[in-house]
């Protein structure tokens, strides 16, 4: 007896603990218990200041940024804070080789001088709907791909009746715990986003890869833009006679400096966490998801890179989408290895047999490991070609754009299409296809073809290749060992494909042929792949996946019936949707004899400095200034230097780059752009002592606007509080 009962307080401290500063809460749920542990760090705003529906609240001044990023309001003509890496994509759009924004920085000096972000939207957080009774009510008896077909077409429902497109409003269901809570996020959609400021590559990415996901840091990691809307104060799309927008709430900007141990709340939009996530999850992603990956994206940039150091026009023409190749390529490697570090499959596994051991007797929960190991068994022998898809096989994007052709073929053989469908998928494709041309570089394509093609038939089992492909490479190009048969036979996919000859292209558009269609290398290239997967694996997968929910919706019912008080405690998984986590400014120790300060320093990017380097190279006017020690009122009294960036033991992930960093009094004093390579496994497991936040120091952001820009008028523009 007293054994099982240490096995269930061990469980109860393991799902249900609140070590440190874990936890990305919901503003609307924050619980007393929550909301006086924030009081005890040093918060001094109320419960209602945080997140309040009828009056305007902290939460009106944070906003969803593009679609993955998160910014802030700072002024009270809807001035935007965020990541410059956040912001990269709309600076590099407009830019020119010969007017290089994204190389040489930008400030508007003016509001005539801001740039319409092309594509670019924010979006405001209105109000939370519980809605879980009615998705609940609606799934009653069902399991399985059932519950999941009457899920989406539930919450399809629900999002289509609380929007109106008509003022910009749109609402998104999200599933919480594991689908046993539904919350409806209203948000209303602005359209005409303007470039308002940047600072030189050289700063916004100093350290590039080498230094991204480490500590210490010194990147000066933030844009500047600007959100408007009509003169009667509604969104529009873009227009000259728009004005700025008169926001709910900003948030005033401290330069009153930093200590360790100071109140650090971070507001954002985290994209997506498995904290929750089995022993059987974490020994998939360890052995075959992670590793596999990693080394399809190791290839792709090592091509990209080789093409972009050559030439300028290619650099910039890939910079965005090799930066967000790059980024998660380390982040997957680093989480892979603390994973093993910290034997999170050993801790996972321990509280599912404690847990089994409570279940015993209870018919829902008993089985429900049996029923887990069945299905990743099943699944695992056919995983690894699932991300062979994704990451290798449309690692290409000439590859990728073909397969997206798969739509004009299925519209031309379905016996219930009509000419106009063809018509549809065709104009469809071809203005597709003007994007793909602009965002395309035919050699690294080439390169990434050709390897990823030997890497499919060297890693994948031979029963899992498309019937007959190999076989007419080597019959055609030669040993399917050698890399030069690859080579081969790439070049000929790029050289013969309509997808880059006008005159072909233009011929097939006005006149689309099925057999000019399936008789194009690269389309050809793209079916073989993709009907391969679709045929053969997808439904596997499928089955996977609508299982592995539900037992993960069952387990999690399980963990919160243990012991409801407790589960009160429980934060829900990120979803990209509004939280809130708090902590303090804090240093730390990553190993043994090492200690890292909570902040850097001018001093620090000097010594790092690199004349000439792609990633550690400096503008010649910072350089001077900060030899100078020309600080202004943003240096930092204590150290008698500039900060640059610093660190709190904040929760945080993918999703929260651009959060602003709040102190006690809502103030805002920088901008969260990255976490710490030792605790890359946040996504699966928080780590109480080595989690950190690295965030840009807002004194550096202005300084950089300031001194280095010249850009007073944004100084001006924003409530500094000294």
């Amino acid at each position: 007896m007293k054994k099982a009962l240490i096995c269930i307080l061990f469980i109860f401290i393991l799902f249900f603990k609140s070590f440190a500063d874990e936890g990305m809460w919901l503003p609307m749920l924050l619980g007393q218990q929550v909301y006086n542990d924030m009081v005890k760090k040093g918060l001094k705003l109320t419960k209602e200041q945080l997140y309040s529906i009828n009056k305007a609240s902290l939460k009106d001044a944070i906003i969803i940024f593009g679609g993955g990023c998160t910014g802030e309001i700072v002024s009270a003509e809807g001035l935007i804070f965020t990541n410059h890496h956040c912001g990269y994509d709309a600076i590099a759009s407009a830019s020119t080789v010969d007017h290089n924004y994204l190389k040489d920085g930008f400030y508007a000096k003016n509001k005539g001088e801001e740039f319409p972000a092309t594509g670019l939207s924010v979006q405001f957080l209105l109000r939370i709907d519980d809605v879980t009774k009615e998705v609940m009510d609606s799934l009653a008896g069902l399991t399985g791909m059932d519950r999941q077909q009457r899920q989406t077409f539930v919450l399809a429902s629900i999002n289509k009746r609380l929007s109106d497109p008509s003022q910009f409003i749109e609402a998104r269901v999200s599933s919480l715990f594991k689908g046993n809570q539904f919350l409806a996020f209203i948000y209303q959609r602005y359209k005409d986003i303007r470039l308002v400021g940047a600072p030189p590559e050289k700063v916004g990415k100093f350290g590039g890869d080498t230094d991204n996901w480490e500590w210490p840091r010194h990147t000066g990691d933030y844009s500047v833009f600007r959100v408007y809307m009509s003169k009667d104060g509604k969104p529009a799309e873009f227009s000259i006679d728009n004005i700025p927008l008169k926001p709910k709430w900003f948030l005033p900007v401290s330069i009153k400096g930093l200590k360790d141990g100071d109140f650090a709340m971070i507001y954002g939009y985290p994209g997506g966490t498995n904290r929750y996530e089995t022993s059987y999850g974490i020994k998939q992603k360890v052995d075959i998801d992670n590793p596999t990956l990693v080394k399809l994206r190791d290839m792709r940039l090592k091509y990209m890179f080789q093409e972009m150091k050559k030439d300028p026009a290619t650099k910039l023409k890939l910079a965005s989408y090799y930066a967000s190749v790059a980024n998660y390529w380390k982040f997957f490697d680093g989480e892979s290895k603390q994973l093993i570090k910290y034997d999170v499959y050993g801790q996972k596994k321990k509280a599912e047999e404690t847990f089994s051991a409570w279940a015993k007797g209870k018919p829902e929960y008993e089985n429900i490991f049996l029923d887990w190991a069945k299905i990743y068994e099943t699944w695992r022998p056919y995983s690894k070609i699932r991300v062979y898809m994704n990451e290798g096989i449309y690692g290409s994007m000439l590859i990728a754009f073909a397969g997206s052709l798969l739509q004009i073929e299925n519209a031309m053989v379905s016996p219930k299409a009509t000419a106009l469908d063809v018509k549809n998928a065709v104009e469809a494709a071809d203005k597709a296809r003007k994007k793909f041309l602009r965002e395309e570089d035919v050699e690294s394509d080439k390169n990434i073809l050709a390897a990823v093609t030997k890497m499919y038939y060297e890693d994948i089992p031979q029963d899992q290749h498309p019937n007959g492909f190999y076989y007419n490479i080597k019959n055609q190009y030669g040993d399917l060992k050698d890399d030069a048969t690859y080579k081969k036979f790439a070049a000929d996919i790029f050289n013969k494909t309509m997808i880059l000859d006008d005159a072909k292209w233009n011929a097939f558009v006005a006149n689309p042929d099925g057999l000019k269609l399936q008789d194009d290398p690269a389309f050809n290239y793209a079916s073989a792949f993709v009907k391969n997967y679709n045929g053969k694996y997808s439904t596997y997968f499928q089955q996977f996946n609508a299982k592995n929910n539900e037992l993960g919706r069952i387990y999690m019912k399980g963990i919160m019936e243990m012991n409801p008080a407790k589960a009160k405690m429980m934060y829900p998984d990120a979803t990209f949707t509004m939280r809130v986590s708090f902590g303090n400014v804090k240093s730390y120790k990553p190993r043994d004899a090492v200690f890292y300060d909570y902040v850097t320093t001018s001093k620090g990017i000097l010594e790092k400095y690199k004349p000439g380097d792609y990633e550690f190279d400096l503008p010649e006017k910072q350089i001077e200034l900060l030899k100078m020690k020309d600080f202004g009122q943003y240096i930092d009294k204590q150290r008698n230097d500039l900060v640059i960036d610093f660190i709190t033991t904040n929760d945080i992930t993918g999703g929260n780059s651009g959060s602003p960093v709040i102190n006690s009094n809502g103030q805002l004093i920088g901008l969260a752009f990255d976490g710490n390579y030792e605790a890359l496994s946040h996504k699966i497991a928080f780590d109480k002592d080595l989690n950190r936040t690295i965030c840009v120091d807002i004194r550096y952001v202005l300084w950089c606007i300031d001194k280095l820009g010249g850009a007073t008028n944004i100084i001006k523009e924003l409530k500094i509080v000294k």
